[in-house]
């Protein structure tokens, strides 16, 4: 599950949980470390510690030994005291010269190897090297930590005799016991820790996730067409209660919104709808005004073409009357809602009936089938059919262009697709988001209504209507809906 895709309250409460789990793992780490840090302290300052005690035990030999105190007689000078030191001190004792060659140890199975493999020439130069002439190796060995330090062994006039090395195992059973009984106990700590956070969690979360539920419940019943509520909360954040007057605010200025928005547009739907109107009606008027002041100016009863003039005068009448009329009926019908009849009906048979129609030879059909039985209404059907082809063919460029215009029909996964292709001068693309608006053409004569009227009627049996266009070369529009409509 993906952070994002949580509510509110399930973040306030992971986040908790997981701060309190980082927060153990960050002290339980810590912790560790400290263990860790003061077991190699210890270990360092004890070895520093025995390695100083073992030194006076030497150098209390060296001063009472009878022996001439040189680097060849070390192994004479500590033959059975270098045991006794060990004994006392718990500790290996091994005594090179300076030259890395072993002279002395008190591991019985070194002592009788003599013939053991020299100090390493690094060791040897280290230890001359530093200030204090002394060094300290680290290895491991079979999961154990051994330190190994090595010095110099001085006579009394300080002049190096040999090299004292102490190997020292790092034993860490005490810190580890120690750090296991206190990981125990911070454990049980942990436990009830992460259960009072998820409780607390759980709590907080809801108080502060209450008030921001009911503001969304708010939201959620919030409606542009009816009276919304303000909310009331009682004893929330000021951050809350900054969010519930913005909202209650937001309301006010809605419903004052809305009224004086629904008043607008009522207005400018009637200022728009009047003024196409009387455009196109002054479109016939104006030829018929002319008409008319001609036969004042030209008629004459003696005349003996009257008749035929007064004929041609009435034809011109009749004409343009019949213009208004269809202007009256287009805007009718965008009016009114294609009823739904739902008729069960041959789409194939209806689109060819309605391209009977058309007298241009350009105009071809084709069909993947010939019966595509599906539900729609057979009238709104042709219309449809009709002002696609009536647009393409007024698409169509003049000149020497060879126009044609393809209709298919055909069928998918109970969708109904018909295609009205054509090689016209195409839709340019500042047109494009505008070509189903009504009143919008782009053709010097009609009122802009075919498309739109043809958009509604296809969306009204649940349908859709898409169009591809490239300009000077054609634009296709494919209408598709489903064989069956679902109940309304």
């Amino acid at each position: 599950m993906q952070l994002k895709k949580l509510s509110l309250r399930a973040r306030i409460f992971v986040a908790m949980i997981v701060l309190v789990l980082l927060a153990s793992v960050l002290i339980a780490a810590v912790t560790i470390y400290q263990y860790n840090e003061q077991a190699q302290d210890y270990h360092r300052e004890r070895l520093g510690r025995k390695e100083s005690n073992i030194k006076e035990s030497i150098n209390y030999t060296i001063k009472e030994t009878t022996y001439p105190v040189t680097t060849e007689n070390i192994p004479l000078i500590f033959k059975d005291e270098i045991f006794e030191i060990a004994a006392i001190h718990r500790l290996q004792i091994n005594l090179y010269d300076l030259d890395g060659n072993l002279l002395k140890s008190s591991k019985a199975q070194l002592a009788r190897r003599r013939s053991q493999k020299p100090l390493d020439p690094n060791i040897l130069e280290k230890i001359a090297n530093t200030v204090d002439h002394r060094y300290v190796e680290k290895n491991s060995l079979n999961g154990q930590v051994f330190q190994s330090s090595y010095s110099y062994i001085t006579d009394e006039k300080f002049k190096n005799l040999a090299i004292l090395n102490l190997p020292y195992l790092e034993n860490d059973d005490f810190f580890n016991k120690e750090l296991n009984q206190f990981m125990l106990r911070l454990s049980y700590a942990y436990i009830i820790m992460i259960l009072a956070a998820i409780v607390l969690a759980y709590f907080i979360s809801k108080y502060i996730t209450r008030s921001l539920k009911t503001i969304g419940d708010k939201m959620d019943e919030f409606q542009l067409e009816k009276r919304n509520t303000k909310i009331d909360i009682d004893s929330a954040s000021s951050e809350i209660m900054s969010l519930v007057k913005s909202y209650n605010g937001m309301i006010e200025e809605l419903e004052a919104s809305a009224v004086k928005l629904a008043t607008s547009e009522r207005e400018q739907a009637w200022r728009e709808m009047a003024k196409q109107v009387a455009h196109e009606i002054k479109n016939p008027l104006t030829p018929m005004r002319l008409s008319v002041q001609s036969f004042q100016r030209k008629f004459d009863a003696k005349d003996p073409d009257v008749d035929q003039k007064v004929k041609e005068y009435s034809n011109t009448l009749i004409q343009q009357i019949d213009t208004m009329s269809s202007i009256a009926s287009a805007f009718s019908n965008f009016a009114k809602m294609p009823a739904q009849k739902s008729e069960e009906l041959n789409v194939v048979k209806i689109v060819k009936l309605a391209l009977d129609i058309f007298n241009e030879a350009y105009i071809s059909f084709e069909s993947d089938s010939t019966s595509i039985i599906a539900k729609f209404d057979r009238t709104q059907l042709i219309r449809v059919v009709t002002n696609l082809v009536k647009n393409s063919i007024q698409s169509m460029p003049g000149g020497s262009h060879m126009p044609w215009i393809k209709v298919s029909v055909s069928n998918k996964d109970q969708q109904v697709f018909i295609s009205v292709k054509d090689n016209g001068s195409g839709i340019d693309e500042d047109t494009r988001d505008m070509i189903f608006e009504p009143k919008f053409t782009t053709k010097t004569s009609g009122m802009g209504l075919g498309l739109a009227m043809v958009k509604n009627i296809v969306e009204t049996f649940d349908g859709s209507i898409t169009f591809t266009s490239e300009l000077g070369k054609g634009t296709e529009f494919v209408v598709s809906f489903p064989m069956e409509q679902s109940s309304q």
